[in-house]
């Protein structure tokens, strides 16, 4: 029986990789499903997401604040928290045809369905997770996570308030986009 509840579930994925365009298109699909199959380490803090060190350092001071004379730094910071956290509220959306927006939502129901069926492997979950730790990893993630955020739109803040000049490659500031 068990075999039968995968089999779907690999061809199905197997077919939106194979969908990608590019190599790099064919990982970022896969990450996701990579990340629902390994459901059942990560319940038994066999697997552990990493957290990146400017979100540590965003959890540790998230309001520290810089002279002026450090601007670059926090733009460097910024584009770091960017990287570790996404796009923010302010980022343009992107433009997807409607095949991409198929392919899509095709993937995030395939990667639901492994997920959930990786979540239903582990009997009594909820204690595996709190006696592996994997519980309080999730919740150190997510202050540290959380902290980024809060930093990302203190520096935003700082910098639109023009505490800083103008970005030296004469782009715009941000300030500048936030007023569009």
């Amino acid at each position: 029986m068990f075999r039968h509840v995968w089999c779907p579930l690999l061809v199905a994925s197997g077919l939106l990789a194979g969908c990608a365009s590019t190599p790099t298109a064919t990982a970022q699909a896969a990450a996701p499903l990579a990340t629902a199959a390994t459901t059942p380490l990560t319940d038994l803090n066999l697997v552990r997401k990493d957290i990146p060190a400017v979100l540590r350092e965003a959890h540790a001071a998230p309001y520290r604040t810089a002279s002026p004379a450090a601007c670059a730094a926090l733009r460097v910071e910024l584009a770091s928290l960017d990287e570790a956290l996404g796009p923010d509220l302010d980022a343009p959306p992107e433009q997807l045809d409607a095949g991409d927006k198929l392919g899509k939502a095709a993937g995030a129901a395939v990667v639901g369905a492994v997920a959930r069926t990786a979540e239903g492997v582990i009997p009594m979950r909820g204690w595996v997770r709190k006696l592996s730790g994997a519980e309080h990893r999730q919740q150190e993630i997510q202050a540290c996570t959380q902290a980024g955020m809060v930093r990302r739109a203190f520096i935003k803040g700082v910098l639109a308030a023009g505490a800083c000049p103008a970005a030296p490659d004469g782009g715009p500031t941000v300030a500048a986009r936030t007023q569009d």
